[in-house]
């Protein structure tokens, strides 16, 4: 067995060398070196820029505003469902994922009608005396959208991080602060918010990061001056222009940066016994704190659902001007949504690209968190370390890496065929899920089991395929869910890789679609809704497998 290990773990190392280390260190080399050897000259270039450097600080600008109003969102009601206990208190974790069955690059294209010139909301201002005309809010402020776009999708990520981290303090240590004296305030500064550092931090990293190489919102709302779009209109000059390199480059290095701080504030030591007393912790509310809980809740809830009703209305209406609703309503556009050549030839490929990366990444995930928590196997820490990569590297990183490392191979040329690049590059991008949803199975599995079907004289192949694998069904196939949900809306990687046609998965055809003339938005918008309940289905599902620990498969340290 010990040298089927040792197959498997070289196996494994060979192909996230080829398809995950090498194309980064290509992206690296082609940055850094030209015709004379090492050279800074690209990326002085890139910075010496006006219009480049321009773009670095609005993706910037994006990042901050997109992580300060997600933490202005989810703060207060991580701290209320932490720390009081009112009716339906249980449902509110479930209710916030909500937000997340949306992608932003679908949202956008319901929440361009509304902040439209002639849109819902100028109309409602109008109507209510606010305003006296149209207001171009897109063209008056051009990031307005993306980053209310991004922010209504990404503060369930802090929700969740923040929850873990203020349900998680020994509350003794709080009682202990105001049997001293100390006021609420000064308890909860300085006790209760140094506790919860490191579960923050981790979760405005992972947004920041997540909001600073989003590529598709920035597309949808026409905001080019970004550092992921300036890359995505690089790729037509992949060969002749190593600028782009140089874009890649930099935008990987944030990212690598803020996972590297995550993991740096994770990693302090703020260990406490846990919530040994939580019944003095959690301070029940009476009948009128839970209406006010309740309505703080739904407040955050019915901003955040804008989007998702805006989608609706817009795959439903005829006309939708200078209104604050639609006056015309139809069903055509979801028939035109499965009956059209393209979206058919979408949603098979996104089928069959989505059913291959899940399939691959389960095999996977399970090998690589079964060398690290069954066996003492070395280099499979290392193997685990190199699995956790796509959490700080974009998609788009990846995707231009493969363009600029497979083009002219013969077998997987994306210029000809990227089918299996893309099946590949989903499956990377969302090892990580796979890889921490069965580690955590196989960490709160005895080894009793195993144990007894090898003393039996069960081969090994045996114990891992009727015990181990049966008992860590139910967390692979939470994580292959919502691999495959995600992997359904990958965006970055579609919008890159695919270049013909025929070759266009689901999110490539809603983008197409978007920007087409006549009702190209209302059969995306119909296609979003679509999106959007697979999304619901996979959460869901995926909630009710891991219950609390969903949390986990969204932390970035």
């Amino acid at each position: 067995m010990r040298y089927i290990r040792y197959l498997i773990l070289a196996v494994v190392f060979l192909f996230l060398g080829v398809f995950l280390v090498y194309p980064l260190i290509s992206v690296f080399q082609k940055a850094f070196v030209d015709g004379q050897g090492f050279s800074f000259f690209y990326i002085l270039q890139l910075v010496g820029s006006a219009p480049r450097v321009a773009a670095i600080m609005a993706s910037l600008q994006i990042a901050l505003w997109v992580t300060l109003v997600s933490l202005l969102i989810a703060f207060p009601v991580a701290l209320l469902v932490s720390r009081r206990s009112f009716a339906g208190r249980n449902l509110v974790s479930g209710l916030m994922l909500i937000p997340l069955i949306l992608p932003p690059f679908v949202g956008g294209v319901g929440m361009k009608i509304i902040f439209a010139r002639f849109g819902a909301l100028t109309t409602l201002l109008m109507k209510i005396g606010v305003v006296s005309g149209p207001v171009d809010w897109l063209g008056a402020f051009p990031m307005l959208g993306v980053v209310v776009m991004e922010s209504l999708h990404l503060f369930p990520i802090l929700f969740l991080n923040l929850a873990a981290s203020f349900s998680n303090i020994d509350p003794t240590l709080e009682e202990a602060g105001t049997n001293m004296g100390a006021s609420p305030v000064t308890v909860f500064r300085r006790i209760t918010l140094p506790l919860a550092l490191p579960g923050l931090f981790a979760g405005v990293i992972l947004v920041f990061i997540w909001s600073f190489t989003e590529l598709g919102t920035p597309l949808v709302f026409g905001v080019r001056n970004v550092l992921p779009v300036l890359i995505y209109d690089s790729v037509s000059e992949i060969g002749t222009n190593p600028i782009g390199y140089a874009e890649v480059v930099l935008l990987l290095l944030v990212a690598i940066a803020g996972f590297a701080l995550s993991k740096a504030a994770s990693g302090k030591s703020v260990d406490t016994f846990g919530r040994v007393s939580v019944s003095k912790a959690e301070k029940s509310l009476s009948i009128r704190g839970t209406i006010v809980a309740w309505g703080l809740i739904g407040i955050v809830l019915i901003i955040a659902l804008i989007p998702h009703i805006s989608v609706v209305l817009v795959s439903l209406s005829t006309k939708w001007f200078m209104t604050v609703l639609p006056r015309g309503w139809t069903l055509d556009f979801f028939r035109q949504a499965m009956s059209s050549p393209l979206t058919q030839t979408a949603m098979k490929n996104s089928l069959l690209l989505s059913v291959s990366a899940t399939l691959l990444i389960s095999v996977m995930g399970f090998f690589i968190a079964w060398l690290n928590v069954r066996t003492k196997t070395p280099g499979a820490g290392l193997l685990d370390a190199i699995a956790m990569i796509p959490l700080a590297a974009p998609g788009i990183v990846l995707a231009f890496g493969y363009l600029g490392v497979f083009s002219g191979w013969k077998i997987i040329d994306p210029r000809v065929n990227p089918m299996l690049l893309l099946a590949i590059s989903y499956a990377i991008r969302r090892l990580p899920f796979m890889v921490r949803s069965t580690h955590a199975g196989l960490q709160q599995t005895s080894r009793t089991y195993e144990e007894a079907a090898a003393n039996l004289g069960a081969s090994p192949w045996r114990v891992i395929r009727r015990v181990t694998l049966p008992l860590v069904f139910a967390n692979m196939l939470a994580g292959g869910i919502l691999c495959f949900a995600f992997s359904m809306l990958e965006v970055s990687d579609s919008m890159i890789l695919a270049q013909s046609e025929q070759f266009f998965p689901l999110t490539k055809a809603i983008y197409t679609l978007n920007e087409g003339l006549e009702h190209g938005v209302n059969v995306a918008a119909a296609l979003g809704v679509w999106a959007m309940g697979l999304l619901a289905a996979a959460m869901l599902w995926t909630a009710s497998l891991l219950g609390r620990k969903m949390g986990q498969l969204f932390r970035a340290g």
